[in-house]
């Protein structure tokens, strides 16, 4: 399949993202963003359709049409010491008087943490026979962005894992760059759940091609769903399907699966694109369209802390709507180990 694509040097350069290799400008984060990019048509999964018209043919269990892999980033998991003024004061402007009473004290009590909610949200995606993944920080206490120490919620995480979700682990800010950093933390979070870990997403989304592959796959992961822009939604490499990458300067197969990501919570509203309620549905409804057409799979990722009011209520949205669809919605891991799977079989 790969040997296609290689005669189209457009597609091959985009497919690879080397205009990614040895870049002198990132943004905050080291990131680099959508808008320095030359791709201007990313929500057009081109290199997608070149494969489809190619002879590239998805499958997915129960004859599905497509999948969307449900994913969630676990950053924090109690509300900073603001939150209950803050979100009463919001509650009581909304006119949700009951709320603005009960929040002040949701910090002392995990049945009232909004953020607490793992079990929440699986029983809102088994509503429409869904499942995800939830990718966990290991940091220690003093690294950049600690909230939590993962050993206090262990018996979370077990639960999440026995009921047929999956854990994985969330990449602190230099693991994406620093294999000695990346094992320790994998082997924290295996050391807790008592089993292997094999699906990764970066904090902040922070990636550098193809290195960040090359160290995933030697600390011995399965896949990787990191790849996709923080201020742009779409198909960053113009691929709507799982692929394996290709290190451009070796010319070899990466032997890690990318799973990558379409559709951030964030992204959508106030930090990065600043779309409201129902342009956000209409764009995200397109890309779920987009990739229904492709037979591919569409990622989205669904903060714990953006499942209150108005951003569960999208999430919610999100599922009905796949699930009209009949699409296959499940976790990287299931992707990733699906029997049908043709994306971890393809050749250079």
């Amino acid at each position: 399949m790969y040997k296609k694509l290689k005669e189209n040097k457009e597609l091959w350069d985009l497919f690879t993202r080397k205009e990614e290799y040895d870049l002198t400008f990132r943004d905050m984060y080291e990131r680099f963003p959508y808008y320095l990019g030359s791709q201007r048509n990313i929500f057009e999964p081109s290199v997608s359709k070149f494969l489809l018209e190619n002879g590239l043919r998805p499958q997915y269990p129960d004859r599905k049409q497509f999948a969307v892999c449900l994913t969630h980033d676990i950053d924090i998991v109690h509300p900073g010491r603001l939150y209950p003024i803050f979100g009463a004061a919001r509650s009581f402007v909304k006119g949700n008087l009951t709320d603005a009473i009960k929040i002040p004290f949701s910090i002392l009590d995990k049945k009232r943490n909004p953020f607490w909610n793992f079990k929440e949200i699986m029983e809102l995606e088994a509503k429409y026979d869904a499942k995800s993944s939830f990718y966990f920080l290991t940091l220690e206490s003093g690294e950049s962005d600690y909230s939590y120490n993962i050993e206090d919620i262990e018996d979370e995480l077990k639960t999440i894992s026995e009921n047929g979700w999956e854990v994985g682990l969330h990449g602190g800010h230099e693991s994406y760059n620093s294999f000695e950093d990346v094992k320790k933390k994998k082997q924290k979070l295996e050391k807790v759940l008592g089993k292997e870990v094999i699906g990764y997403r970066n904090h902040y989304l922070r990636f550098k091609v193809p290195n960040t592959w090359e160290l995933l796959s030697k600390a011995g992961f399965k896949y990787d769903s990191t790849f996709g822009y923080a201020d742009c939604a779409g198909f960053r490499n113009g691929m709507c399907h799982p692929f394996k990458p290709i290190n451009v300067n070796t010319g070899q197969q990466i032997d890690i699966l990318e799973i990558p990501l379409t559709i951030m919570d964030c992204t959508l509203f106030k930090d990065y694109m600043r779309l409201d309620f129902k342009k956000a549905w209409e764009f995200t409804k397109s890309l779920i369209d987009t990739v229904e057409q492709c037979n591919g799979v569409i990622t989205i990722l669904w903060h714990n802390t953006y499942m209150q009011e108005e951003n569960l209520k999208f999430y919610e949205k999100i599922l009905e709507y796949c699930s009209e669809k009949r699409a296959w919605m499940t976790s990287g891991e299931e992707i990733a180990f699906c029997k049908n799977n043709i994306f971890c079989k393809n050749n250079i």
